[in-house]
Formats: C-alpha cells, sequence, structure tokens
C-alpha cells in the first residue's frame, strides 16, 4: 500500500506520456503518433493556454490568474501556490420545466414554418413559465431572450431585438461563464443587432471581443472563427477599411476551405466577399479571379438560372469592364500617348443597407416575406391581449374582494 500511494512520485513525463496513450487507444481505440505534448500543440495546431482551460474545467481544478510561460525550459510552468482550490465535477441530468420547453419547441417549429406570429406567442409563453419555475436567472432563459430577439429582428423591430439580446447576454454571462462558447455566440448575435441600429463602433467592439474569447476557447483553427472573421470584415468594410477587412475575409476563407470544401457555398461566399473588398481597393484582376471562383462554384452547386448565379455573372461583366478600361489606359501611358492618364476609378461605397444583407446571409438569417400590414395586426393584437390580460386579472381581484 505504501508503494502504491508513492507511486506518483515516480512517475516521469515520458511515462505519463505512455499511460496517456494508452489509454487513449483502450477507451476510444485511437492511436496518439505524437512523442510529446509539444508536437500534439504543433500537429494540431492547438494552444497551450486552450488545453489548460480545458483541462481544469473537466477535473474542477482552479488555477491562480497570471501569465504561464508554457514555453519555458528551465523553469517550472505552475508551483503548489497556483492551485487554489478543487471542485467535484458531479455528471448529473438537469430538470427541464417541461411544460416551458414543449412550448418553446412548438413555437420552434411554427416558426419554421413561416408562422412567426404563433411562433412569438408561444416562445414568449414559455419565456413567462420559465421565469416562475426557475426564477430570474437561468441558461434556458438567456435562450429563450436569444430566439425572442431574433423574431424582433426578422420582424424589422432592431430596438426591441437589441434589447432583448442585450439582457441574453448578461445573463449568458452570470449563468455560463464569460468566456462559454453560447456567450460568444450572444455577443455575435448582438453585434448585428447594434450594426441593425447604425451602432457601428459598439458592433465591432463586440465582435472582436467575441473573437479573443473564441480564440481563448479554441484558437484559430476552428470554423466558428471564420464566421466572426467574415462578420469583422463586413463592418470594417462598411467603414472602408479595406485593407484590414480583406485581412480578416482572406482567413476566414482559408478556415472555410478547411473545413468545409473547396466547392461548399460557404467559400463561394467568401470569394464573393473579397472579390468585393478588392474592387474597391482598385485591384480589379485580383477581384475578377476571385469572382471566378465563386462563379464556377455557384454554377455548379445551384445552375445556371439560380439568382446566385446570376448576380455573380454580372458582378464579373462589371469587374471585367473596370479592368479592360484600366489596362487600356495604362497601355496608353506606357506607350507615350498624349493625354494618357489613369482614369478615375469607379469605386462605389458600400451602402449600410447592402452590408446588412450580407451579414444577413453569413448568419443565416433568412427573412420571411410579410407584409408592414400583417406585422402592424400582430403587433396590436398583442397590445390587445395584454389589456385583456390585465382586465382579467383585475376582475379576479373585484370578485376577491366581494366575496370577503
Amino acid at each position: 500500500m505504501c508503494n502504491d500511494s508513492n507511486e506518483w512520485a515516480n512517475l516521469t513525463p515520458k511515462s505519463l506520456w505512455q499511460q496517456l496513450k494508452h489509454e487513449l487507444k483502450s477507451y476510444f481505440d485511437y492511436d496518439l503518433l505524437a512523442t510529446d505534448i509539444d508536437s500534439v500543440v504543433e500537429v494540431y495546431s492547438l494552444q497551450k493556454v486552450s488545453l489548460l482551460r480545458s483541462f481544469c474545467l473537466k477535473t474542477g481544478i482552479q488555477v491562480l490568474l497570471r501569465d504561464y510561460n508554457f514555453d519555458s525550459k528551465n523553469k517550472l510552468i505552475f508551483y503548489e501556490e497556483d492551485i487554489l482550490n478543487i471542485f467535484p465535477i458531479v455528471k448529473h441530468i438537469n430538470p427541464r420545466a417541461t411544460d416551458a420547453y414543449n412550448f418553446y419547441t412548438t413555437g420552434q417549429n411554427k416558426i419554421q414554418q413561416g408562422l412567426l406570429k404563433d411562433g412569438y406567442e408561444l416562445i414568449t409563453e414559455a419565456l413567462n413559465l420559465l421565469n416562475n419555475v426557475y426564477g430570474a436567472m437561468h441558461p434556458e432563459i438567456a435562450q429563450c431572450l436569444r430566439m425572442i430577439a431574433r423574431l424582433n429582428y426578422i420582424m424589422g423591430e432592431h430596438t426591441e431585438a437589441m434589447a432583448y439580446q442585450q439582457k441574453a447576454v448578461l445573463m449568458s454571462e452570470r449563468v455560463n461563464g464569460i468566456d462559454h462558447p453560447y456567450t460568444i455566440t450572444e455577443y455575435a448575435h448582438l453585434a448585428l443587432y447594434c450594426f441593425a441600429n447604425s451602432q457601428v463602433s459598439t458592433a465591432l467592439k463586440l465582435l472582436y471581443r467575441a473573437r479573443y474569447l473564441a480564440l481563448i476557447v479554441c484558437g484559430e483553427n476552428h470554423p466558428e472563427v471564420a464566421l466572426l472573421d467574415s462578420n469583422i470584415s463586413l463592418i470594417l468594410h462598411a467603414v472602408g477599411e479595406y485593407e484590414l477587412s480583406l485581412r480578416f475575409l482572406e482567413k476566414a476563407l482559408a478556415l472555410n476551405i478547411k473545413y468545409y470544401g473547396a466547392k461548399s457555398l460557404k467559400v463561394a461566399v467568401s470569394y464573393h466577399l473579397v472579390a468585393r473588398t478588392q474592387s474597391c481597393m482598385g485591384n480589379f484582376r485580383s477581384a475578377l479571379n476571385s469572382e471566378k471562383e465563386a462563379y464556377a462554384i455557384y454554377k455548379q452547386q445551384l445552375g445556371d438560372g439560380h439568382e446566385k448565379t446570376r448576380e455573380s455573372s454580372e458582378c464579373l461583366k462589371h469587374l471585367t469592364q473596370q479592368a479592360v478600361v484600366l489596362q487600356k489606359k495604362m497601355n496608353e501611358i506606357y506607350t507615350g500617348k498624349n493625354g494618357g492618364t489613369l482614369p478615375p476609378i469607379q469605386i462605389q461605397p458600400p451602402s449600410m443597407g447592402s452590408v446588412l444583407d450580407m451579414l444577413n446571409v453569413i448568419n443565416g438569417i433568412l427573412f420571411v416575406q410579410i407584409s408592414q400590414e400583417d406585422i402592424e395586426n400582430f403587433k396590436a393584437e398583442i397590445e390587445k391581449r395584454q389589456l385583456s390580460e390585465e382586465m382579467n386579472g383585475e376582475e379576479i381581484k373585484t370578485k376577491e374582494l366581494e366575496c370577503e
């Protein structure tokens, strides 16, 4: 027994690594070919700080908040005083509020069928039930607030959408944690709604915050980082920061090709955004090549008659025309012809509306065609229902007083 209890003292990095490889093989049937942690980090493009975070979450260890030098070869990385606390990790199933869950899922189904009115009512009812069951703070309430915010956004109520999403962000920070994946998603949604409300600088700050947290959690080698980079690049494009926008777009394009394949529609959208930014910089030749890639993907995946293919074809014609005019003038200058001056580059600055449309596309928001009259009727019916509930409540109170 004494020898067994002191066995950890004789453990070396090499023997521990062998135990890890054996565990991976026996439990997951996975052969880890790397010889140490450094080679794993290099081969799989991992971050040591992300590994530390994941390890602490899975084992319940709380470490001191400080800068750890993971690359130090001569000094210890961790010391005894760095371990602040140990928490038990208990596997359990969170109980659900059944009625609220049924309302929520039914509301989702109604929304998918295009019945936004019915879906909004059901999800609002689910939110009321969740507040009654769980109280003010709960992860499911944050999820419900996010859905209501998105519904308001789809119906054109951008201010209401932003207000609900702010509540969702604050609640997710409290109940999930500031670096939880759900919280990162909430930041991205709030950034979209802020941009729709013309709060451009706030939207950019929120996206930078979301990207910073995503890099801590999973590093740059992740498909969600591509989505964040695309959002950031579009907002930078809107404010005229074309060079910085192009850098984010190129990173997003590389990640989309890696994770979705070279012929994915996500890749086509990335190529189109790259082409649009390059054309705004006056680099028509590169823009033409990028748009050709987008057109080839649309033609292969959607066919010649699809709207996206036709839009890409029109964009190609415009870029070709601009490139030809520019090249002719350049040739005139080289040959020394009189009057050979560079033509003004026809750059049309992007409108906020066009940028918002592209943000909706890359974030997967599809608008159902609803007339303004239907939306107004929907709002009026909600107000009427709320007034009716208030009147019923007053009648019940009056009857109770009469009985007494």
